[in-house]
């Protein structure tokens, strides 16, 4: 094993460095999550004791987080979970967008221009 890895295994045993470290890796692909969840899974508590305790075949697990791995959400939350971590949702940060009204300005009623006009 390179001293890279062995350095990323040891960082990826503290739970804080992991959530960064996959959060990361989610951004960049699925692909890269997977593979990353699994350095995760070797470096906290090994794939036999994970596969044990989230009811995976560890075979399957083995397949489940490899770059072309499709796990089911099930599979994924399960695993996730016997690792202390969990998966959520946020929105994506966008620019802010013009509002519709900016673009286009209400039209003024016609009872309006004519009644300016007599003044």
């Amino acid at each position: 094993m390179s001293e890279y890895k062995e350095d990323l295994l040891e960082d990826l045993k503290d739970a804080d460095y992991s959530a960064k470290y996959l959060s990361a890796a989610i951004r960049d692909s699925r692909e890269a999550f997977l593979v990353a969840l699994r350095d995760v899974v070797e470096a906290r508590k090994g794939m036999a004791k994970v596969a044990r305790e989230a009811g995976v075949n560890r075979e399957n697990l083995y397949r489940l987080l490899s770059e072309d791995g499709n796990p089911r959400l099930s599979s994924l939350h399960a695993v996730l979970e016997t690792l202390g971590l969990q998966l959520f949702v946020e929105a994506e940060k966008l620019p802010p967008r013009r509002s519709h009204r900016a673009l286009h300005p209400a039209p003024t009623s016609r009872a309006s221009k004519t009644s300016s006009r007599r003044s």
